[in-house]
């Protein structure tokens, strides 16, 4: 179906937030499969000092004859789960999360359960589930992946009912991901820095760990869930782990002193910290954490505020996507 108009690309800029719509060919005679509606869900703050201009390369990389595109950018935290719920109610086939792993959580959480597939184009600083589906961090290529889909089912997590479809996790990493969304510096070297300076003052507290029927307790430095492999920038807390077996790796590091964060940090851009002594692996569908006082926590980089009590769930082959995924074991 043809779209009936076009906003031009100096009215998006005055507007950010009207919808594009993206310009559609005449229907040919040998065209006989119409195109299935796509919905581009765009954060306008991510990737900012991009010169890239997200509506121009859609038009100009998209498959026409296999999408029909709208593009709308998100107004306010929270309208990218709305307006994925909309265009899947409204019959749209797919829904592209065009941002970072906030933004893919947004949307994600949108077409959880529903019959509208995820696709991505990675405009974030970590891009950490976008990295474990296969999905090519150039956009264009990324479009060129939407242009020849693959689909496939994935599982999904919660953490105390916040939906998570990369990692989650309390401790250290939660307490960074806390601090991390009140700075206004971005990027992998501001991260780090980050990551640095809270460590000389973080303390483990204590916990019991409650899976498989076993209660592990300990101070524990970082309780990760990982439902795919990494947090993203490539660094792997799961290098293992399954997002379609319907199971969730944890992650338990014990408290750990500066040599041992080193070793750690290695490991985690190595994919090395699989076959660590600082680390504790395991797989369940369900875990639960008691913490003696209140922990920090995060679900995709996301601070999710204080808790005591935690509960991870799974939910198995509960999203669609479009990706490029390895066949495992």
């Amino acid at each position: 179906m043809r779209l009936r108009s076009l906003l031009r690309q100096d009215l998006y800029k005055e507007s950010p937030s009207a919808a594009v719509l993206i310009p559609q060919p005449q229907p040919s005679m040998t065209q006989p499969v119409a195109p299935e509606k796509a919905c581009f869900i765009l954060n306008p703050k991510s990737g900012v000092r991009s010169a890239v201009s997200v509506p121009d390369l859609i038009a100009e990389h998209l498959d026409t004859a296999r999408w029909e595109a709208e593009l709308i950018p998100t107004q306010y935290a929270g309208h990218a789960t709305e307006l994925a719920r909309q265009a899947a109610a409204a019959g749209a086939r797919l829904v592209v999360a065009v941002g970072g792993d906030g933004t893919v959580n947004e949307v994600a959480r949108g077409l959880k359960g529903t019959n509208t597939a995820l696709g991505i184009l990675p405009k974030g600083s970590g891009n950490g589930l976008a990295r474990h589906l296969g999905i090519p961090m150039a956009l264009p290529q990324a479009l060129a992946l939407l242009n020849q889909p693959t689909f496939h089912r994935i599982d999904s997590c919660s953490i105390n009912g916040h939906p998570f479809f990369c990692t989650a996790g309390i401790g250290f990493d939660g307490l960074v991901s806390s601090v991390f969304a009140l700075s206004t510096k971005r990027g992998l070297s501001s991260y780090v820095q980050l990551v640095v300076r809270e460590f000389r003052n973080f303390k483990a507290e204590a916990a019991t760990v409650s899976i498989n029927g076993r209660d592990l307790s300990s101070d524990f430095f970082v309780v990760a869930f990982a439902n795919a492999s990494q947090y993203g920038n490539n660094a792997y807390i799961a290098p293992m782990a399954n997002i379609q077996d319907g199971l969730m790796d944890v992650c338990l590091i014990r408290h750990v002193g500066v040599a041992e964060a080193i070793q750690l940090g290695y490991g985690l851009m190595t994919k090395q910290i699989a076959h660590s002594h600082l680390a504790e692996f395991h797989t369940c569908a369900t875990v639960r954490v008691h913490c003696e006082v209140p922990q920090y926590y995060h679900a995709d980089g996301e601070p999710m505020g204080q808790a005591t009590e935690f509960e991870v769930q799974i939910e198995p082959q509960s999203l669609e996507v479009i990706a490029s995924l390895e066949a495992k074991a």
